[in-house]
């Protein structure tokens, strides 16, 4: 089992300046102390001991996850070392006042440590029975190593001779205290780690010794010494030798490293909030170092990975839990403990499986093992991959232990996309050399091409091909099909490269601007490093690294617990999920992921094959009617193919078929050198053809000639994409197959935008139906994406028989941000707080949800059964979908392979909608 060991990177603090209130002695045995015993006004400190808390599981808020964890062992009778949690009310409050206590806490810090005394029956700092503790963090979210501790906290050059006189091991109290001032050095301090590493280092090669366990009493006594003088020298101060100071400064750090900068990153990468604070945990040490029969460990009441139910873990001898963690020494698979230590082993496998049974949850534990006796010094929720959090819900399901809803509702939808790409195998070694943003999951291996052509030409020889492009466009649809993944320098997490790989379900990467594409150069610079056309490079879509050569990639399964887990799902949801999908084989992987219909199909994807894009730039370039329409009869077969391969692919469940939606000019060549080339093949000057594009040109295509637009004003492109649908209909009808087709227009603002495009559509349906004797059930509706059509949802919605939301353009077009330009001030938008998250990665629900409830309210007060959908990328986000359900919205259509987690989301709003009510 890997444990990650976390960076020690933290922002400049002052701790040096302890609260006010001065050190009190304290007698060696003091008399008892109630551990309530609280300053008077606000309490600060929840007690824990002896089978008796303050505090329970229910107040994680203010106890943080492990000292409400500690607190609801300690009541069932676990056994925990006695301590007490400083809440996180504390912490908050710190920081209020500019880092300085709030009144009563150092009364009340200075009444539970008496109070801890006396439940031990022992003294901080006493020379004869020295009091030992450990000063851990503990948000109310597990954020695990990315906070500090501090480990033996109350040594100093008295207390340790009295741990040698208690325990007659000079050399586990020496290593004890080399430790802490390690430890308190590096956390609270702030000397780098490395200046003692390097003492450490010099240390054993001077003892010609190899492991940190192999140095004697006396040269961990000299390091000790070494180590003070360290700090001494970097720092100016001397080390605290009091240990009511030593505590101070030390919960001062773990304040402190609220607001380090890997717990601000990772608070970040999973959406944890920053008004949390942490909680800051004060326990009694007990030793795993002091001999062959201590030990210290970490364990899982299932594999975390598979979710198998098998106790899981591994343990060291003669070790303290950073040694687990660091990686020092190889640690030992928990079943060795069976044998070497049967007794302890079934005790700690009874008391997981109490805690499993009693959380209900898969626990993740601390344990040591101290001269013979077991502590628990930690449970919580087991961090575990999505297919052992799937396996395990429905075996909790399946064992009575929760309900399915209750399994519906751990599993966290986005986290179920782990189960549908390949991943990196987590066993792998490798190092990024740069990072982008994470648009679509899984990782991909395979040799750097830059053109979209060349990807398709090494694809059809077999070989494995990353797309790198500075950005990429409709023209690259071919080339990133053909790839295994997409890396781009420019673009967000909606732009075209994102979009169209997730609707693939290829591992892509965009936005990466630690490299500079060389793309008529054939290569690209990562720093110093220089990757050309054919280097093999590796992606990984769910972190957004790169990564030089290939790493092994894991396959994932879908379980049957997966397929369970779904079932219960579409059992539970009102909420309907349908798929973007623009070829047969979108909506098969649709199909098999459960999609109920396709929600948007995207006409103007499928006029850039090798075949049909002459005919397109041919319609284009056209100087009357009638060379359009033989332009666009050449389209028609190809078209009608096209509908007819997605409506076989989708019998029985609907089709919505948006017409045409993008400016013209997209389907044109830009550069002087493929002008030349495409007017040769159009047979026209290449003048000729530079001035179309120039003509065609708009600053801001975005609002241009595009949409319902072009449709009104050049009607024949129309008439051919009606004509397709309802021939391919009509044939497929006459052949016994159920067709649903649904005519979407796009980027209606006027009523009589959508009056006049839909008498075209109705013509060409009837006039075909009439051809082909068949009569084909259909509907006609629109694309909300422009302001002004939620305005006049109702004018609309007199005429158009459903709705659905293009929520990529309607918050372009709310805000009046370019999703293509907003990378240039979105990072300071979100750092400043101005925007809480990407309005086009998690809907913005305040201004643009209340158009989506505007528009539905006013289209159904005229039609009552107005069906409305959303088909914008919001469609497979599970927060955006929730939305949908609470705004009464019929359905979401998303990416194929964002299918199954729009599933469970709509399942989790409808769970979470009958809660509230109950």
């Amino acid at each position: 089992m890997k444990r990650t060991v976390a960076l020690k990177t933290k922002p400049k603090r002052s701790r040096l300046a302890a609260p006010a209130a001065k050190p009190t002695a304290k007698p060696a045995r003091p008399a008892a102390v109630s551990a309530d015993g609280a300053a008077k006004g606000k309490k600060y400190i929840y007690a824990f001991a002896n089978g008796k808390a303050d505090g329970s599981a229910s107040m994680r808020k203010l106890l943080g996850g492990k000292g409400a964890n500690l607190a609801e062992m300690t009541n069932l009778g676990i056994p925990v070392p006695p301590g007490f949690t400083i809440t996180t009310e504390a912490c908050l409050t710190y920081y209020d006042l500019n880092q300085r206590w709030p009144d009563g806490l150092d009364k009340e810090l200075v009444q539970k440590v008496r109070w801890l005394e006396s439940v031990l029956r022992k003294g901080f700092g006493d020379p004869a029975n020295p009091l030992l503790v450990s000063v851990r963090s503990g948000a109310a979210v597990s954020m695990p190593g990315m906070m500090d501790t501090i480990l033996n906290l109350g040594l100093n050059d008295r207390a340790v001779q009295g741990l040698i006189n208690k325990t007659g091991n000079p050399r586990f109290a020496y290593d004890a205290y080399r430790r802490f001032v390690q430890m308190f050095g590096d956390v609270v301090l702030e000397v780098e780690h490395k200046v003692f590493e390097r003492a450490l280092t010099a240390k054993k090669q001077a003892n010609r010794v190899t492991n940190d366990s192999d140095l004697s009493a006396e040269a961990l006594k000299e390091l000790v010494g070494e180590y003070k003088a360290l700090i001494k020298e970097h720092k100016g101060v001397s080390f605290p030798d009091d240990p009511m100071e030593q505590l101070r400064l030390a919960i001062n750090a773990v304040f402190g490293s609220w607001k380090n900068t890997r717990a601000i990153t990772y608070r970040k990468l999973n959406n944890i909030p920053d008004s949390l604070g942490t909680a800051v945990t004060v326990q009694s040490m007990v030793f795993g170092n002091m001999g062959p029969k201590s030990m210290t460990g970490v364990c899982f009441t299932r594999d975390p990975s598979t979710g198998e139910k098998v106790f899981y873990g591994e343990y060291l001898v003669n070790a303290q839990g950073e040694d687990v963690v660091a990686g020092i020494r190889t640690p030992l698979p928990i079943a060795k403990l069976k044998d070497a230590f049967p007794k302890l082993y079934n005790q700690l496998v009874k008391l997981g499986q109490q805690l499993e049974r009693y959380f209900k949850e898969v626990q993740d534990l601390e344990f040591t093992v101290e001269e013979g006796t077991l502590f628990m010094l930690q449970c919580r929720s087991a961090k575990r991959t999505a297919a052992a959090a799937v396996a395990t819900a429905v075996a909790f399901v399946e064992e009575g232990l929760i309900s399915r809803d209750d399994a519906l509702l751990r599993i966290e939808p986005s986290h179920i996309d782990q189960l549908l790409h390949p991943t990196i195998d987590p066993k792998a070694k490798f190092e990024a050399v740069a990072k982008g943003l994470p648009a679509s999951p899984g990782a991909a291996v395979g040799k750097v091409v830059f053109e979209a052509h060349r990807a398709v030409e090494l694809a059809e020889k077999g070989e494995k091909v990353i797309l790198v492009r500075q950005e990429t466009s409709p023209e690259d649809i071919a080339g990133m099909a053909a790839a295994q993944g997409i890396l781009t320098a420019r673009g967000g997490m909606t732009s075209h490269a994102a979009v169209v790989g997730r609707g693939m379900g290829k591992c892509c990467v965009v936005g990466c601007s630690d490299i500079i594409v060389r793309e008529e150069e054939g290569r690209f610079e990562a720093g110093s490093i220089v990757v050309k056309e054919g280097d093999v490079i590796s992606l990984n879509g769910t972190t957004g690294e790169v990564i030089l050569g290939a790493v092994p990639l894991v396959e994932p399964k879908l379980t049957g617990s997966f397929k369970q887990l779904l079932s219960w799902a579409d059992q539970t949801r009102r909420l309907g999920v349908r798929t973007n999908g623009d070829t047969p084989q979108d909506a098969r992987t649709a199909r098999e992921f459960g999609a109920e219909g396709i929600g948007l199909c995207r006409t103007e994807h499928m006029f850039f094959g090798e075949e049909r894009l002459p005919a397109v730039r041919q319609m284009i370039v056209a100087k009357n009617v009638e060379a359009r329409k033989a332009a666009l009869k050449k389209l028609l077969p190809f078209q009608k193919q096209d509908f007819i391969d997605i409506f076989t692919a989708m019998e029985g469940l609907p089709v919505t078929v948006r017409l045409l939606d993008p400016p013209l000019h997209e389907f044109l060549p830009q550069t002087p050198e493929d002008i030349a080339r495409v007017a040769g093949q159009l047979g026209i000057p290449a003048q000729e053809l530079t001035d179309t594009v120039h003509h065609l040109h708009e600053f801001n295509p975005m609002l241009g000639h595009r949409g319902c637009r072009l449709g009104i004003t050049y009607p024949e492109i129309n008439e051919m994409q009606a004509q397709a649908i309802f021939e391919a209909a009509c044939e497929l009808a006459k052949a016994g197959v159920k067709v649903l087709p649904e005519v979407m227009i796009p980027l209606v603002g006027h009523p009589k935008e959508f009056h006049v495009t839909k008498e075209v559509i109705d013509r060409v349906a009837r006039e075909t139906m009439a051809r082909y004797h068949v009569t084909v059930s259909y509907q006609v509706g629109t694309m909300i994406e422009v302001p002004r059509a939620a305005l006049v949802a109702d004018a609309i919605a007199q005429e158009a028989e459903f709705f659905s939301f293009g929520t990529n353009d309607l918050t372009q077009m709310t805000f009046g941000f370019s999703r293509d330009d907003i990378g240039k001030f979105l990072p300071t938008y979100l750092d400043t707080g101005i925007l809480a998250v990407d309005p086009f990665v998690k809907l913005d629900q305040e201004g643009v949800g209340a158009l989506v409830r505007m528009a539905t309210q006013k289209g159904r007060s005229v039609r009552h059964q107005l069906k409305v959908g959303i088909c914008g990328e919001h469609g497979g986000e599970p927060s955006s979908i929730e939305f949908c359900h609470r705004a009464g919205l019929d359905y979401v259509s998303c990416s194929p392979y964002r299918v199954p987690i729009a599933r469970l989301a709509a399942a989790h709003a409808a769970l979470r909608e009958k809660r509230q009510a109950a």
